[in-house]
């Protein structure tokens, strides 16, 4: 078992005496994707708005999804963990609403919070499906957040209002499903195969937003290293022998002349080969489901790769909707809305379950929190923060 932070029987488990309350509905809020040929260059084009990108560039990257048919994975795997989630509340005594939208695609947020709103929520909690803290990963969505607010509000003064969960990177949940992934990636390892080395692997961002990126003094890659360590540690007691790790990224995109986190997964492989190593198993633990990046970006080219290279490869599976992860969330929310409550009625908050050496994050950002770049701000309010706007 993990060395939970604190434990979780701190947490309120009987819905019966408050539940999600204040809150009525719940958004799972993500980032999106093409569900057709068609739909590729302007999801493309929704992703990069205001990156000056040419569209020659992104039919570069339309290339992934096509390979794929022009329809990319994650919409169906929100479905999924949408169904799952209300599964899991309802066994809960839950009866709440769960929405589904997107940053970049159909459903789009504005989508999602008006048919909340119609089914009579007034006060909704999100649950973002990127676990890690940077502006790609949090402000980002914050910001759409408030510009989805603003496009639903009907100027009736009953103000739809949205605050989220945490980012969960080191909830227990979270942890825990990764950590069977990689016990059941390692039993699936040829028995002819040498101890693989894990390598985890997440999606890189430029070294300037890694550098905006720290919250409660950790980094983007610092709260990756954080879970990497405490899986590994888990992973190792599990199988009864050490497992020795790194962590590379994939995904990496814009001008070569601008520097992003490395080494690069397929760069890594090489090294790793290069010093002897036959054996790995990939743990893309910087994801959520088995979305493009895993796709394309682990499964066809990592694995090729490690195929080239003459390395046995088996890869660990995303957390998708492992019972660990989904019974996680429920427990985010209760936890978000028992926090809710203690501030409004000017309570101590309840205790928030971590594991690993870094606290929990906090669910209402303060000023600056995750800029795109180290001082310096995107000039785009963003939702369930501090800052002058809100």
């Amino acid at each position: 078992m993990l060395p939970v932070t604190p434990p979780t029987t701190d947490l309120p488990a009987d819905p019966s005496a408050a539940g999600l309350a204040p809150y009525d509905a719940v958004l799972l809020y993500s980032f999106g994707g093409p569900n057709g040929p068609d739909d590729v260059l302007p999801f493309l084009r929704n992703v990069t708005a205001g990156k000056n990108i040419p569209d020659e560039r992104l039919a570069e990257v339309a290339e992934h999804y096509h390979h794929f048919g022009g329809r990319s994975p994650i919409n169906e795997q929100n479905l999924a963990l949408r169904a799952a989630l209300q599964d899991e509340l309802r066994r809960r005594g839950l009866d709440v609403p769960v929405v589904w939208g997107n940053r970049n695609w159909e459903p789009y947020t504005r989508d999602a919070l008006a048919e909340a709103r119609a089914a009579g929520a007034r006060r909704v909690v999100a649950l973002v499906t990127s676990a890690y803290s940077s502006y790609s990963g949090c402000r980002q969505y914050r910001e759409n957040l408030w510009t989805a607010l603003d496009e639903v509000a009907t100027g009736d003064g009953d103000a739809l209002v949205v605050d989220k969960v945490r980012s969960y990177f080191n909830h227990p949940g979270f942890v825990q499903a990764n950590v069977d992934a990689v016990v059941e990636a390692y039993e699936g390892t040829p028995t002819d195969a040498p101890w693989p080395r894990l390598v985890f692997v997440t999606h890189s961002i430029p070294d300037t937003m890694q550098d905006a990126s720290t919250v409660a003094g950790a980094s983007y890659r610092e709260q990756h290293l954080d879970v990497a360590r405490t899986v590994a540690d888990a992973a190792s007691g599990r199988l009864g022998r050490r497992v020795e790790w790194d962590l590379a990224y994939c995904s990496r995109s814009g001008p070569p002349s601008q520097p992003w986190l490395e080494p690069d997964v397929n760069d890594h492989l090489a090294a790793l080969a290069a010093a002897g190593t036959t054996s790995v198993v990939l743990s893309p633990i910087g994801f959520v489901s088995d979305h493009m990046e895993v796709a394309f970006d682990l499964d066809t080219e990592a694995l090729e790769t490690a195929r080239e290279l003459g390395m046995t490869a088996v890869r660990a599976d995303s957390v998708g909707v492992r019972e660990p992860f989904v019974r996680g969330l429920a427990d985010l929310l209760l936890e978000r809305a028992a926090i809710a409550r203690a501030d409004d009625a000017g309570l101590p908050r309840p205790a928030e379950a971590t594991v690993g050496q870094l606290p929990p994050f906090r669910s209402v950002c303060v000023p600056g929190c995750c800029r795109m770049r180290d001082g310096v701000d995107s000039g785009r309010p963003a939702a369930c923060s501090t800052d002058p706007w809100t």
